[in-house]
Formats: structure tokens, sequence, C-alpha cells
């Protein structure tokens, strides 16, 4: 249960969704009335929304990242063979060496 005081002090982080809990079990006829403020309030305590959302970006960005990696890897990979054919060190796949 959130007293109400923080580590320094101040208010607890999570204190006013406890107080907007108990107010709702006070006030509701039912257990499920009160669903949605208990979810604020267990979010507030362990934050399992907010860091499976922050996973998914940073998962997001990484992939991103191989992406473009991969891609410019490609690039560099086909630009560099094709210097390499022009210069006539290797023969490109159609069978010349490429000079001209």
């Amino acid at each position: 249960m959130s007293s109400g005081f923080g580590y320094r002090g101040g208010p607890a982080r999570c204190h006013i969704f406890w107080q907007e809990f108990l107010r709702c079990q006070a006030l509701a006829s039912e257990r499920e009335d009160c669903v949605l403020t208990r979810d604020d309030y267990l979010e507030c305590l362990h934050r399992t929304k907010e860091i499976a959302r922050a996973k998914e970006i940073k998962a997001h960005f990484i992939e991103k990242q191989i992406q473009e990696t991969h891609d410019k890897r490609q690039a560099a990979e086909k630009a560099a063979s094709g210097v390499i054919v022009s210069l006539g060190l290797i023969e490109d796949d159609s069978g010349d060496s490429g000079k001209k």
C-alpha cells in the first residue's frame, strides 16, 4: 500500500493512483467497477506496459539499424564489385572481363 511518502520525503510516485483506487472502492457497489483504477495503480507501481513498449521500440530501432547496415553493405559490395570488374581483375557474370 502507498503510504504517501516517497524516498526523499515528498509525495510517493503512485500515491495519487492509490487514493483514486481507494475512493473507487469506497463508492463502488461491485469490485468490477474499480478494475480500471486498480490497473492504473498497478501500472504505476510495476510499469509493465511502459517497459513492454520501451522494449518494442528498442527492438524496432535495432531491426531498422540492422536493415540499414545491410542495405549499405550491399551497396558497398555492389560498388566495389563494379570497380574490380572494370579493372579487369575478375570476370563479371556475363563472361567479359569488363574491358572495352
